[in-house]
């Protein structure tokens, strides 16, 4: 059963191009806590139409931005999650770097992305992520323990959409379908907190919405999947979770009535 869902996950790398490292400023280690672990294991593999995985770090083009965004944690980050500079002293790229990194990371991803979203069988996009059990310092809910899951639609807690944060990219019965779905495969949920959607959601999803196709957010939480200790991916874990994720999805097609038996599209997998 091949699912007709485009899955983008675009910050399961932490690759850096060898000719760039030494501008960075962090560490091997600090670079793979810019990672959303376990994402490109759980959904990379899945059935469904099609998967563009990130080849690169986000900290080299964050696929997940606007091109235009140019702000410390822009498509060109100057600082991590944790605050930390990126580069080196006086080693943030000029205009001509940006650009040809833009280019050559950013811009041939997104290609293919529209591509695949253009196919008649392809229903919707799930923009893939993963996040720490608990918000750190900087994020919107510090402190908190987090669901198992976040479905995201660009709205509220409640699926719907407000005025202060625009279109929904999926209709609130949609999303509360797929919430009971994943519920029933046994993960906690919670709507659009802390992370209601990013630019790839956000982007694509108003015209998806208006052709009777969807654009959800999916954050899954590491702890479902990570040793505590050294966060480290679990395969004890790890693999019922990903067979969790697909139950949900099949149930979440079959109750929509969706057509779920087209030839998968090529799929970027590395």
């Amino acid at each position: 059963m091949t699912l007709p869902f485009v899955l983008s996950i675009p910050h399961c790398s932490q690759r850096i191009p060898e000719e760039m490292r030494r501008v960075y400023a962090l560490t091997r280690g600090e670079i793979l806590e810019s990672v959303d672990l376990g994402t490109k294991r759980i959904f990379g593999s899945l059935p469904v139409a099609a998967v563009l995985c990130a080849e690169w770090s986000r900290l080299v083009a964050d696929l997940n931005r606007s091109p235009l965004q140019i702000d410390a944690r822009g498509v060109i980050p100057r600082v991590d999650y944790h605050g930390r500079p990126v580069f080196q002293e006086g080693c943030f790229p000029d205009q001509t770097e940006i650009r040809s990194r833009l280019e050559r990371y950013y811009f041939p991803f997104h290609k293919r992305l529209r591509e695949a979203l253009a196919r008649p069988d392809a229903k919707g996009l799930l923009d893939c992520h993963s996040l720490n059990g608990i918000g750190p310092r900087r994020a919107p809910d510090a402190g908190k323990r987090r669901k198992d899951m976040v479905l995201g639609n660009n709205g509220d807690r409640n699926g719907n959409g407000t005025p202060a944060l625009g279109i929904t990219t999926c209709p609130a019965e949609a999303l509360h379908l797929l919430k009971e779905c994943c519920e029933a495969a046994g993960f906690s949920v919670a709507l659009n907190e802390p992370y209601p959607g990013g630019f790839i959601t956000t982007h694509y999803g108003p015209s998806l919405n208006r052709r009777g196709k969807i654009a959800v957010q999916v954050e899954i939480n590491q702890d479902l999947f990570l040793h505590p200790q050294d966060r480290r991916t679990d395969p004890e874990k790890i693999d019922p979770v990903k067979r969790a994720v697909a139950v949900a999805l099949q149930e979440f097609v079959v109750r929509l009535g969706w057509k779920a038996d087209h030839e998968p599209l090529p799929s970027n997998s590395r």
